[in-house]
């Protein structure tokens, strides 16, 4: 992600109660805050309104209201949790950077402080999605909505629903081939175990490798993340392959980048065309 505009914070003190020992739980300590807040300032310097920016003062006062109503033994969940729930609070903010000081740790040597520094951001993700198994149009939808009320999740755009006939020469009927772009604060790893996730709760089984199910859901592109292990592969090793994955993707998002071959989603859907594969009835 390149740098943008930045908000930021340089310690801010906060008295609170983490700590791995009791004495820390019970009494108490300073510690200090020191946060970049990235997001895109532009339009809020050019209307000169606080509505269109982050009120750094209400950042101060949740990171100070969060860190006293919870209690955590190690900095490092502290800051996780925070940053996590910064994001979640304030919409403009697309990634945080977030330094948790503890100047007064229980440390038997001379010291001025030690900290964690962690940087937590939303990431853009494109997903694919199909269903040739009940009611189609209805899993899909379902799928949709699933992510739309996952608080970690952002569907930003959805692509039509598009009729296809199966890839990989298993007999089966027809499907429902979209795509979906959302923000997300998963992981890839975490996203992948979350789509699986939903894939069960609509009555997904793998039995048969491109075998028909009620719900298909795959990571398609993951930032310009590249990712090769044996549980998940990004860029999605065939997608490139595929007129009824590139076609919805296309649709929402023609110039994201595949980081691996170099080429836009229009050039590899343009690609695919010319080499004759052609999935798409509607």
């Amino acid at each position: 992600m390149n740098e943008i505009d930045q908000i930021r914070i340089e310690n801010l003190r906060i008295y609170a109660y983490h700590g791995v020992y009791a004495e820390e739980n019970e009494k108490g300590q300073n510690f200090y805050i020191n946060a970049v807040l990235e997001t895109d300032l532009r339009q809020a310097g050019t209307m000169d309104a606080l509505e269109l920016s982050t009120n750094y003062g209400e950042v101060c006062l949740f990171f100070q209201r969060f860190l006293t109503e919870h209690t955590y033994k190690l900095i490092e969940t502290a800051a996780q949790k925070t940053a996590e729930a910064a994001l979640l609070e304030f919409p403009y903010i697309r990634r945080i950077t977030l330094e948790v000081r503890k100047p007064e740790a229980p440390i038997p040597l001379p010291f001025e402080s030690v900290s964690v520094r962690l940087v937590r951001g939303w990431k853009k993700a494109y997903l694919s999605c199909g269903s040739n198994l009940g009611n189609r149009e209805e899993y899909l939808n379902r799928a949709v909505e699933t992510l739309r009320r996952d608080e970690k999740c952002r569907v930003l755009k959805v692509s039509d629903w598009m009729l296809t006939t199966p890839y990989g020469g298993v007999e089966q009927e027809n499907y429902l081939n979209g795509a979906i772009a959302i923000d997300t604060l998963y992981t890839p790893e975490q996203l992948l175990e979350r789509i699986h996730e939903i894939e069960r709760e609509n009555g997904r089984e793998r039995k048969v490798r491109w075998g028909a199910r009620t719900l298909d859901l795959d990571i398609l592109l993951y930032e310009d993340c590249v990712l090769y292990t044996e549980a998940l592969k990004i860029p999605h090793e065939d997608m490139h392959h595929r007129d009824f994955v590139l076609a919805p993707l296309a649709q929402i998002a023609p110039y994201a980048f595949h980081p691996v071959l170099r080429q836009s989603v229009l050039q590899l859907y343009q690609e695919v065309q010319r080499q004759g594969e052609a999935h798409i009835l509607v």
